[in-house]
């Protein structure tokens, strides 16, 4: 790798450019070069490594990604920020491909021969849409690790345990054949306007994935048992065809209610179905 490069501040590149951050796209920008190194180190080495990053903004992590010696797919809805991003490739020649799009519109995984490791600091109002876009693919799944800042709450759900109070849908659906860690809290302070709330970076790597078992079956489960989640398993369940008679074949009792049951228990319960 060759030194990393002088770039002017963030904060002036941001000014210059007029760049800011829009709440209708849920943008926070941060700006702590540390900060930024350390989320960059949380996939392990990066040298000479694919990485996806969704809505780069004015570039703060991707700086630290492509210092971590990565190259770096950017997909960017923001054309404000194409200048800027461009800026930045300039620094870093043939490390960074920007990509001006909807990343909700973009299939992501063709725009790789092999598979990249996703690192984004994700717009709020499109993060869990993409994380579960992200966890349905098929498995083996075509990314390498997912690091991504969530609101904390959404985070907290993600890697929640059972009868932990976050515990439900989300937590199932990542867990189930993968393994997912609060990687590191980032308190509001950091971002650039600050949000109201508090943030975490999650990551996720992948497992294998148990046998027998339908994502969509597993998906249509959770939702109906946590969319009632106060309610007993034999009333929230009621809405999938053989769900009951498929408690009494692995042995859940139907009077508990969803958030007693461990992702072990939802999968065989979805095995059963499948």
């Amino acid at each position: 790798m060759t030194s990393t490069p002088i770039l002017p501040p963030l904060r002036e590149v941001i000014a210059r450019h007029g760049l800011a951050a829009s709440k209708a796209l849920g943008q926070n920008f941060l700006l702590d070069a540390q900060l930024l190194a350390r989320i960059a180190r949380i996939p392990g080495d990066l040298t000479d490594a694919e990485v996806l990053e969704i809505g780069p903004g004015p570039g703060g992590l991707t700086r630290a990604l492509l210092a971590a010696g990565a190259k770096v797919t950017a997909i960017e809805r923001d054309r404000r920020c194409i200048p800027a991003l461009a800026e930045l490739s300039d620094f870093y020649p043939g490390q960074l491909r920007v990509i001006e799009g909807d990343a909700l519109e973009i299939d992501a995984a063709a725009l790789f021969e092999g598979k990249p490791h996703i690192a984004s600091n994700l717009p709020y109002n499109i993060g869990t849409a993409l994380l579960v876009r992200w966890l349905s693919a098929d498995w083996a799944p075509w990314w390498r690790s997912l690091t991504l800042m969530f609101q904390k709450e959404v985070a907290e759900r993600i890697v929640a345990k059972t009868d932990d109070d976050p515990y439900g849908r989300l937590a199932v659906l990542a867990q189930w054949r993968s393994s997912a860690k609060l990687a590191m809290p980032v308190h509001r302070s950091a971002f650039t306007p600050a949000p109201k709330v508090m943030s975490a970076v999650v990551h996720i790597t992948p497992d294998d994935a148990p046998p027998g078992v339908r994502f969509a079956v597993l998906e249509r489960l959770t939702a109906a048992a946590f969319g009632q989640r106060r309610k007993m398993l034999r009333q929230s369940l009621k809405s999938v065809p053989g769900a009951l008679e498929a408690l009494e074949r692995v042995g859940i009792e139907s009077t508990r209610r969803a958030e007693t049951v461990s992702v072990v228990e939802f999968v065989e319960l979805a095995r059963a179905l499948s």
